[in-house]
Parts: C-alpha cells; sequence; structure tokens
C-alpha cells in the first residue's frame, strides 16, 4: 500500500532552520506532485510548498523566500527546507502525493515546535 513517512520535525528557536523528508512508497513517485501542507492547533490544514512532477514549485506566501521544496526521485523522497521559523510556523507539517489519477494520499505528520 502507499505510505508517506515524514520525519526531520522537532523543536528549534526562532530564526532556526529545519529540514523536513518525506519517503514515499507504494506509489509512482515521480509522476506524482508532492506537497507539504501544515496544520496549527484550532487551524485549518494550509498548503505550504508545492513541487510538480516536473520540478515546478510553489510557496505560500508566509513561507515564500525562507523555504525550499525539493525532490529526489530516485529515492521517492521530497524535502522541505525551512529557515528563519517563527513561532507561528509551528504546526504539524504533512506530506502529500496528489496522483495523477485525482488520489491524494498522506502522511501522518511530523510536529514542528518554534519556540521564540
Amino acid at each position: 500500500q502507499v505510505q508517506l513517512v515524514e520525519s526531520g520535525g522537532g523543536s528549534v528557536q526562532a530564526g532556526g532552520s529545519l529540514r523536513l523528508s518525506c519517503a514515499a512508497s507504494g506509489i509512482r513517485f515521480s509522476i506524482c506532485t508532492m506537497d507539504w501542507y501544515r496544520q496549527a492547533p484550532g487551524n485549518q490544514r494550509e498548503l505550504v510548498a508545492r513541487i510538480s512532477n516536473d520540478g515546478r514549485t510553489n510557496y505560500a506566501d508566509s513561507m515564500e523566500g525562507r523555504s525550499t521544496i525539493s525532490r529526489d526521485n530516485a529515492q521517492n523522497t521530497v524535502y522541505l527546507q525551512m529557515n528563519s521559523l517563527k513561532p507561528e510556523d509551528a504546526a504539524v507539517y504533512y506530506c502529500s502525493a496528489d496522483h495523477p489519477s485525482g488520489i491524494r494520499y498522506w502522511g501522518q505528520g511530523t510536529q514542528v515546535t518554534v519556540s521564540s
């Protein structure tokens, strides 16, 4: 079955950096658009960054210039490098695979905590 396993979350001070990883299995990773979402308590899940199967990227305004999404199709892995983290970036970060069939798959999430 399809599995998306996130890692790299943790606690960091404001201004710090984290690199999230998401390893995919059971899916043709290279044909999927890969997304990172986040959800803070009491908030809706929101898109943070997206990378298409041909490498085009999009970012939420709040993360533009502070984050970089990348993918390694040989390793079936997508990354999210986040810099200059702010307390408002604290959330559970989810990896998501948008398959061309229209099915979206989700990982279990990884917690990011940012202290001021």
